[in-house]
Protein backbone atom coordinates (compact mmCIF):
# COMPACT_ATOMS: atom_id res chain seq x y z
CA UNK A 1 0.00 0.00 0.00
CA UNK A 2 2.54 2.28 0.92
CA UNK A 3 4.08 1.85 -2.69
CA UNK A 4 0.93 2.90 -3.98
CA UNK A 5 0.72 5.95 -2.10
CA UNK A 6 3.71 7.10 -2.90
CA UNK A 7 3.45 6.47 -7.09
CA UNK A 8 -0.06 8.36 -6.72
CA UNK A 9 2.05 11.49 -4.58
CA UNK A 10 4.28 11.51 -7.62
CA UNK A 11 1.30 11.21 -9.91
CA UNK A 12 -0.13 14.35 -7.85
CA UNK A 13 2.84 16.58 -8.03
CA UNK A 14 3.89 16.45 -11.66
CA UNK A 15 -0.06 17.28 -12.65
CA UNK A 16 0.61 20.31 -10.07
CA UNK A 17 4.23 20.94 -11.21
CA UNK A 18 2.50 21.43 -14.91
CA UNK A 19 -0.62 22.58 -14.32
CA UNK A 20 -0.13 24.98 -11.27
CA UNK A 21 -2.92 25.48 -8.86
CA UNK A 22 -6.10 23.20 -9.57
CA UNK A 23 -9.20 21.92 -8.06
CA UNK A 24 -9.38 18.50 -6.46
CA UNK A 25 -11.54 17.21 -9.20
CA UNK A 26 -9.22 18.23 -11.49
CA UNK A 27 -6.36 16.82 -9.96
CA UNK A 28 -8.29 13.51 -9.62
CA UNK A 29 -8.84 14.01 -13.37
CA UNK A 30 -5.51 14.71 -14.29
CA UNK A 31 -3.58 12.00 -12.65
CA UNK A 32 -6.43 9.40 -13.12
CA UNK A 33 -6.58 8.15 -9.81
CA UNK A 34 -9.85 6.24 -9.81
CA UNK A 35 -10.38 5.92 -5.91
CA UNK A 36 -10.89 9.30 -3.89
CA UNK A 37 -9.20 7.47 -1.16
CA UNK A 38 -6.40 6.99 -2.91
CA UNK A 39 -6.22 10.34 -4.52
CA UNK A 40 -6.50 11.91 -0.57
CA UNK A 41 -3.90 9.47 0.79
CA UNK A 42 -1.26 10.72 -1.84
CA UNK A 43 -2.34 14.39 -1.35
CA UNK A 44 -1.98 13.55 2.45
CA UNK A 45 1.95 12.27 1.91
CA UNK A 46 2.78 14.81 0.13
CA UNK A 47 0.77 18.04 2.63
CA UNK A 48 2.74 15.95 5.03
CA UNK A 49 5.90 16.62 3.31
CA UNK A 50 5.02 20.18 3.22
CA UNK A 51 5.18 19.99 -0.57
CA UNK A 52 1.17 21.72 -0.74
CA UNK A 53 -0.97 24.35 0.13
CA UNK A 54 -4.49 23.89 0.04
CA UNK A 55 -7.53 26.55 -0.68
CA UNK A 56 -10.65 26.89 -0.27
CA UNK A 57 -12.37 29.46 -2.93
CA UNK A 58 -16.25 29.05 -2.77
CA UNK A 59 -16.72 25.27 -1.24
CA UNK A 60 -14.45 23.92 -3.67
CA UNK A 61 -10.97 23.08 -2.73
CA UNK A 62 -7.81 24.34 -4.71
CA UNK A 63 -4.18 22.14 -4.08
CA UNK A 64 -0.82 23.48 -5.19
CA UNK A 65 2.94 23.00 -4.72
CA UNK A 66 4.10 24.77 -1.58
Amino acid sequence: MIELIGTNAGLVWNALNEGGKMSVKAVKKATKIKAEKDLYAAMGWLAKEGKLTFEEIDGEWYVALA
